[in-house]
């Protein structure tokens, strides 16, 4: 395949892994090479830009040495060693082209073409096999040798071989995965899919079993497929395999791709970096960009496999209004659109004032979409009402560490998890929310270093295949800061912090107002086991263990931030990075992991009411001007309304029209009545969106969006590292989502003048000083970057506070414990706490329009075994689950993962809408809600509530769309 990458950075197959050492100088076929100390022979030869024959190895992987292609001649060595698993020696001289060479390279090729079926015209992998592409390379022209047929018929399928004689070793294929097949025909047992499973994912689904002939790769026991077994399709295997034994489904269906183009994946944090391969203008397949700084040629199910959401039926391609919630939609032109929206915008501000209109942000639109949709509140719309779903899940991550180290983002990159000893995971499911970085993290468990578990479930990470966390705290939610807190009481008052480091980089006389804090008795394990629910002896060990361990990494989640005292946790984490001396170098730092694609990003450009871009409040006029001569417009200096604050001032009357772009808040928000309440207030919502989602229910204007495919801009993941993402296929709706905004602002008079995203992001730039460094010609030839990128940065920042914190000295701050208003108690006696499953998305606007579906069609609630029992709640039972808020059913799964007294969901599925249940407590500094600790009661159901019921025949009402004119 003949790839049209941008950029053009090389994308080989170098054979085997790079190594780190001192120069060494071999020659090769008469060609001189240096490369580091370590390096195999194989290796050595790609760098000098000469490639020998190779089936078992890949670049990704340890070497094997199983398929004794790679073989050559080494002067003064006895044999023909494999170059894979040979490493340099000074003076070496290799030769691989020798006459001999050549003919153990053919015959072992013979014997693999043997026992394959040579149906390479019809095959879906022909233009893209490996072993076609060796048969060629070795000049193999016939084979000798035919398979045995003398294997026991009963377990094996009979298949035609090219020859027409039955050949009993082919195996039937498991199209079971909906995203590939395994056909075993194909197999030539390189193992390099089981390496990749072992070696990159961390899963071990795969196995070989068999001798001989009848090896072939497993998926487990005999009778198991790919569905049934441990695989959770993260595509490793797919991309390792050689041949078209395991094949992804749209290759089969479409062809092999010609093309492809760079871009960056829109679900998680991570941002992964992709190759879109196409034929012409049409996706066949997304494979992971081995340059991608973020996954390292690795992905997750919903990165590779689930991009089939951007073609299906159910998207909105042209524009809708209508004049009453109660009515049909109508599609229009986007003219008409345009003035429509414009024309009840101007009215209400004429009518209500100014600030009665406002805008929402998204986190998974671009930097610069984001960047123009709050400057449509500040610039067109005349106020600071803009806020974003960053808010609620992250927003005391950029409090909590601005206030003690100055900046709002995490510290590291995540090539940082090779070099950590220790990590503490609190609040967060990587293996579900962030796979990818999960799989990076277990392959340094597996290599030694030691995981520390803060969370109320026993998420897959406490102890999975060949990992085991060293330390499980299984804290009741809500009690974070008890917690961390008393993990800081154990290493100050035994005098394990780093009292150097706090010295050098830390304020000493707040250190000593916080080790006076942190150290009284109160704070203790044993005095806090009663609330927390964590043994104070294994709390006390993995204290230990994380101050004398080594490097120690603290990674954190949702878990953290969405609680009544979010923030204060962030600052606990903080203080107990800075008590260990966790700052500023390779393996260690505090590290948010954000939720979204661009949750980092949408925080960055100045979504919140309060701050313009670069986390610079809006209060100080010299930060105003620069927008303000940027713009030629006067800013208000007065914050605007956080989402909570205009769904109050809706139901008062007073807030009347919302934008909001690529956000779903009726399903994502909490508590799911006083958002559908808000939003009937308004007289005018414009949803700009794929999907006629749950939050267009009350919409009078929709707008339909355009899929990460269909886009050019930035993302910017959870390491602060500033990802292109470029148009693969045209908008179908035609625009842009920038465009769409730039749209309306002009219908408002905002005379807009861009003409591409980049236009948008050098203005970004000449006035976010993190940023300033930063355009598309240095992205395409770098890659990527890390913000701050300027002057002072110019390749950007990979770790942060390296010589001294942003804000100068690293301050200490004291964590009280303040419990939750959200008590149990006899009418509500468990504990929910929610979160996300692998294969699922947030809302499920995406994922559940794809055939992730397979593996979660409906939220389910996970409730421990005794809990269950006396409740009379069986397994698969529906129940209802009810709080102060409200109620809904759902079908429970018993288990052990969570502790008496806590249950759990996920929210991925509307017409259970978690969010009904969730309060609407925040934390005290953000108003970040309070979704992990909600007081609820479980018991048997027949069937749906009221509310669901009267909400999914609102919803159907409200989806109505009157057919198309003649």
């Amino acid at each position: 395949m003949k790839d049209f990458i941008l950029p053009p950075l090389n994308d080989r197959d170098m054979g085997t892994p790079t190594k780190q050492g001192a120069p060494i100088t071999l020659t090769i076929d008469g060609f001189a090479v240096t490369v580091p100390e370590g390096t195999s022979v194989m290796r050595a030869a790609a760098e000098a830009g000469l490639q020998i024959p190779k089936l078992c190895a890949s670049d990704n992987l340890e070497a094997f040495g199983s398929c004794r292609l790679c073989v050559v001649e080494i002067e003064g060595r006895r044999g023909t060693p494999a170059s894979c698993t040979t490493p340099v020696v000074e003076g070496m001289v290799v030769r691989t082209q020798t006459q001999h060479i050549k003919k153990i390279r053919k015959g072992v090729m013979e014997l693999y073409i043997s026992d394959h079926p040579l149906d390479c015209l019809t095959c879906a992998a022909n233009n893209d096999c490996e072993l076609q592409d060796m048969a060629g390379m070795v000049g193999l022209r016939d084979v000798r040798y035919i398979a045995p047929a003398n294997a026991p018929l009963a377990n094996h399928f009979m298949r035609q071989n090219t020859s027409g004689e039955a050949n009993p070793q082919w195996l039937p294929k498991d199209e079971t995965n909906p995203y590939f097949t395994y056909d075993p025909a194909k197999c030539i047992v390189c193992s390099r899919c089981v390496r990749a499973c072992e070696e990159v994912q961390g899963t071990f689904a795969l196995t070989i079993e068999g001798r001989g002939f009848d090896s072939r790769v497993s998926f487990g026991a005999k009778t198991d497929t790919a569905l049934a077994s441990d695989c959770v399709s993260c595509g490793a295997c797919v991309q390792a395999c050689p041949t078209g034994t395991l094949q992804e489904n749209s290759v089969i269906e479409l062809g092999t791709p010609e093309r492809a183009v760079v871009t960056t994946c829109a679900y998680c944090g991570v941002g992964c970096s992709f190759k879109a391969e196409l034929n012409g203008d049409e996706l066949v397949r997304m494979v992971p960009y081995k340059n991608g700084k973020a996954n390292r040629g690795h992905s997750c199910v919903k990165g590779r496999f689930a991009y089939g959401y951007a073609n299906h039926k159910d998207r909105i391609l042209n524009p809708m209004i209508r004049d009453q919630i109660t009515d049909p939609w109508r599609e229009v032109s986007w003219t008409e659109a345009m003035e429509f929206t414009a024309t009840r915008l101007r009215a209400l501000q004429a009518k209500y004032g100014q600030k009665s209109i406002g805008v929402i942000t998204s986190s998974r639109c671009t930097n610069e979409e984001t960047y123009l949709v709050q400057k449509l509140a500040r610039a067109v719309f005349g106020n600071n009402n803009t806020d974003t779903c960053a808010r609620v899940c992250h927003s005391p991550t950029g409090y909590g560490l601005g206030q003690t180290f100055g900046t709002s983002a995490g510290t590291q990159d995540f090539d940082s998890v090779e070099h950590t000893d220790v990590v503490i995971v609190i609040g967060a499911n990587p293996t579900d929310g962030h796979p990818v970085f999960a799989s990076r993290l277990k392959k340094r468990m597996r290599k030694g270093a030691k995981l520390i578990v803060i969370d109320p479930r026993r998420i897959d990470l406490v102890k999975s295949a060949h990992i085991k966390a060293a330390h499980h705290l299984p804290l009741r939610p809500g009690t974070n800061v008890a917690v961390v807190t008393a993990l800081s009481h154990v290493i100050v008052t035994e005098g394990l912090m780093d009292e150097a480091f706090i010295r050098d980089r830390c304020d000493w006389d707040e250190f000593q107002d916080y080790a006076a804090f942190v150290s009284d008795l109160r704070h203790s394990p044993e005095a806090t086991a009663l609330l927390t629910g964590v043994d104070a002896n294994e709390l006390r060990a993995a204290a230990r263990l994380f101050a004398t361990g080594g490097n120690g990494a603290i990674y954190y989640g949702l878990g953290v931030t969405e609680h009544s005292q979010g923030s204060t946790t962030v600052m606990a984490i903080a203080n107990l990075a800075m008590l260990t001396g966790n700052i500023g170098r390779n393996g260690v730092g505090v590290n948010p992991l954000r939720g979204q694609n661009n949750v980092q990003g949408s925080c960055d450009m100045g979504s919140f009411p309060h701050e313009l871009p670069g986390y610079r409040h809006v209060k100080f006029p010299e930060v105003r001007k620069i927008y303000e001569d940027a713009w030629g417009i006067t800013i208000d200096p007065e914050p605007g309304l956080r989402i909570p604050n205009m769904l109050d001032a809706a139901v008062d009357g007073t807030f009347k029209g919302l934008y909001c772009q690529g956000e779903d808040i009726l399903q994502s928000d909490p508590d799911t009545k006083h958002v559908a309440a808000g939003l009937a207030a308004m007289e005018c919502v414009i949803v700009h969106d794929l999907f006629l989602n749950e939050t267009a229910n009350y919409a009078h204007v929709f707008l339909p969006g355009s899929s990460f495919l269909e886009k050019d801009g930035t993302f910017t993941n959870a390491e602060r590292r500033i990802n292109r993402v470029r148009k693969v296929m045209a908008p179908k709706n035609g625009y842009g989502d920038w465009e769409v905004t730039q749209l309306l602002a002009n219908a408002m008079n905002g005379n807009w003048t861009y003409t591409h995203p980049s236009q948008i992001m050098d203005e970004i730039a000449a006035t976010t000083p993190s940023f300033a460094g930063v355009n598309y010609d240095m992205l395409d030839a770098k890659g990527s970057v890390q913000w701050p990128c300027n002057d002072d940065n110019p390749d950007g920042t990979p770790l942060m506070h390296v010589d001294g914190f942003v804000r100068g000295k690293g301050r200490f701050i004291v964590t009280e414990y303040i419990a939750t208003d959200e008590k149990t108690g006899p009418r509500f006696p468990l504990l929910l706490t929610t979160g996300r499953i692998l294969s699922q998305y947030n809302v499920g606007a995406q994922t559940r329009r794809t055939d992730n579906v397979i593996w979660h069609d409906q939220d389910l609630l996970e409730i421990h075994p005794h809990d269950a029992e006396v409740r009379g709640v069986k397994d698969g039972d529906y129940i209802k689950l009810a709080s102060r808020s409200g109620e809904t059913t759902l079908r429970a799964t018993i288990t052990d993962r969570v502790s008496p007294g806590v249950v759990y969901t996920t929210f991925h599925h509307p017409d259970t809408q978690a969010n009904v249940i969730t309060t609407d407590f925040t934390d005290w500094a953000t108003n970040c809600p309070e979704y992990k600790v909600t007081a609820v009661q479980v018991s048997p159901s027949n069937g749906p509530t009221e509310w669901q019921t009267d909400y999914n025949t609102q919803a159907e009402q409200s989806r109505r769309i009157l057919p198309a004119a003649e």
